[in-house]
């Protein structure tokens, strides 16, 4: 089995007491998602300000990458900072640093509202341009696919990708997901469509090829609401069920997908509310 990856920080550090979501960790044979540290948030924040995506081409919502350099690095900084801030366990979103041998190279996000009773989670990610093509976004989708439905117990994961974004869409349809309808956004002055995918339990556990390890997340289970949510591991280490990787199953053709049957009332809501509350930019930059 291929070992799973390790990237030490310059200085280790052990969690803060009073914050468990600063233990977290996440490790795939090529990436390690974790709870950024001050100096881990800097790098980010730098490479954030170097550059995501083609200046011709906005795949964010939100536009946090339009300005200088020190406006977009200040932009990611205060992302983090109000996520923190804000943390209710019904309402979160947690943002882990993506790190490859030991150089963090980008983001990835986990976000839910009233998660107790959604038992759904959003998900959104970024990888620095010097870093895309090279999996290692692939690697980080299932890092917190893991820690979504093996760590917290989710029943469903869903991702909204801007229609042009090819690299991401492939993405959500090489892990199983499946279309789950629209929406429209203004972005740079223009109407923006953008498709839905959504990923319930059994068809992760169908697509589930790359092994994934969870670390530090028992004592964080509150924090979430993922402690009153039936299902959940709590363990918090290496999940069970994680298998040997394998060669990935081959991505669809473009065709659009067909729309998926109607979601179950209970989980409507949150799909229609995707990105206004717990997500400010529910979208992805990770070829």
């Amino acid at each position: 089995m291929t070992a799973l990856r390790t990237s030490p920080q310059p200085k280790e550090a052990p969690p803060m007491d009073n914050w468990p979501l600063s233990g977290i960790t996440v490790r795939t044979p090529l990436v390690e998602l974790r709870w950024p540290t001050p100096q881990d948030l800097d790098a980010l924040a730098g490479l954030g300000a170097e550059g995501v995506h083609a200046p011709g081409f906005m795949p964010f919502f939100s536009q946090w990458t339009d300005g200088d350099a020190a406006t977009v690095a200040r932009r990611v900084l205060q992302r983090h900072w109000n996520a923190m801030a804000n943390w209710r366990p019904e309402d979160w979103t947690l943002y882990l640093v993506v790190v490859h041998d030991g150089e963090v190279v980008g983001s990835q996000s986990l976000g839910a509202r009233d998660f107790a009773v959604t038992r759904e989670v959003l998900l959104t990610s970024w990888l620095g341009l010097r870093h895309q093509g090279l999996g290692l976004g692939g690697h980080a989708r299932a890092a917190v696919l893991e820690l979504a439905f093996s760590g917290l117990g989710a029943q469903d994961a869903f991702s909204v990708v801007r229609r042009g974004n090819a690299a991401s869409q492939a993405v959500c349809r090489k892990f199983g997901f499946s279309h789950d309808g629209t929406q429209v956004n203004a972005v740079r002055g223009q109407r923006v469509i953008s498709d839905r995918y959504r990923l319930g339990r059994d068809d992760w556990e169908a697509a589930r090829r790359i092994p994934a390890e969870i670390s530090g997340l028992e004592p964080a289970l509150a924090m979430f609401g993922a402690d009153t949510a039936s299902g959940a591991d709590t363990a918090g280490t290496a999940p069970a069920a994680a298998v040997a990787s394998t060669t990935a199953p081959a991505v669809p053709g473009p065709a659009a997908p067909a729309p998926a049957a109607p979601a179950p009332a209970a989980t409507v809501l949150a799909a229609v509310l995707s990105g206004v509350g717990h997500a400010p930019d529910p979208d992805h930059a990770d070829l």
